[in-house]
């Protein structure tokens, strides 16, 4: 099991993390599935493009290849990978206890069509992905660092956009989504920015119906709290 190291600080070889490791408890069914799950459908980090046709071993006919970014807990990306077998999807995530109920939730399910990474998602795009491979990317409520100092540590910045912009296939989509209305706006901003997207929207866009709405979601909608979904696309 990788080691769970905390990233504070930029170094001259090493980005800003947008996430902080921290020792948290992982459960006895978390460990297990995490040691039992990796060996098949986890993908080590390897600094080189990866080949997505052998990871997911459609044989001679590909299917659109979807990237989630922090999959948290699992629950919503094997959702989305149960009701959407024609696509495969391809989950990064750091911290163990959510890899390791992800790959309870393959187990289970049966899942063929989802992989995961455990590693640091900025560093997985830019050596892993090759250009124009995705279909789309999801990025959903990651961590907001809502601290004016912490800003800095958003995963959702220009040269990231740009690396992801550069994954897609043209009509190739990104969709984020946060409860977090200043960096809403501000993922709009950068998104906006960005010259090889487009919005879908004038500018926040409904949910669509393959996001599933979490218990999170639910009930802080039902306390008067928003959500924002953002759906961009490639331009052709």
């Amino acid at each position: 099991m990788p080691p769970e190291i905390i990233e504070t600080e930029a170094t001259p070889d090493r980005h800003i993390r947008s996430f902080v490791l921290r020792q948290g408890r992982v459960s006895a069914a978390q460990r297990r599935f995490h040691e039992e799950g990796m060996p098949r459908w986890g993908i080590p980090y390897q600094a080189q493009p990866l080949d997505l046709d052998a990871v997911f071993g459609r044989g001679v006919s590909s299917a659109p290849r979807i990237l989630e970014i922090g999959c948290g807990m699992g629950e919503t990306t094997a959702a989305i990978a149960a009701a959407q077998p024609q696509n495969d999807y391809l989950g990064i995530e750091v911290h163990t206890p959510g890899v390791g109920n992800l790959l309870k939730e393959i187990a289970t399910r049966e899942l063929t069509n989802l992989r995961v990474i455990q590693h640091d998602a900025v560093e997985v795009v830019r050596d892993m992905i090759a250009p124009q491979s995705l279909s789309g990317i999801h990025i959903f409520f990651p961590d907001p660092w809502p601290k004016k100092r912490q800003q800095k540590r958003r995963l959702i910045q220009p040269a990231f956009v740009h690396e992801l912009a550069e994954r897609l296939a043209p009509n190739g989509y990104i969709h984020c989504a946060t409860d977090w209305q200043e960096y809403a706006e501000q993922m709009l901003a950068v998104l906006s920015e960005e010259p090889l997207l487009e919005n879908t929207a004038s500018d926040f866009a409904p949910r669509p119906a393959y996001r599933p709405q979490t218990k999170f979601e639910t009930r802080g909608l039902r306390l008067g709290h928003g959500v924002w979904d953002l759906i961009f696309r490639r331009r052709d």
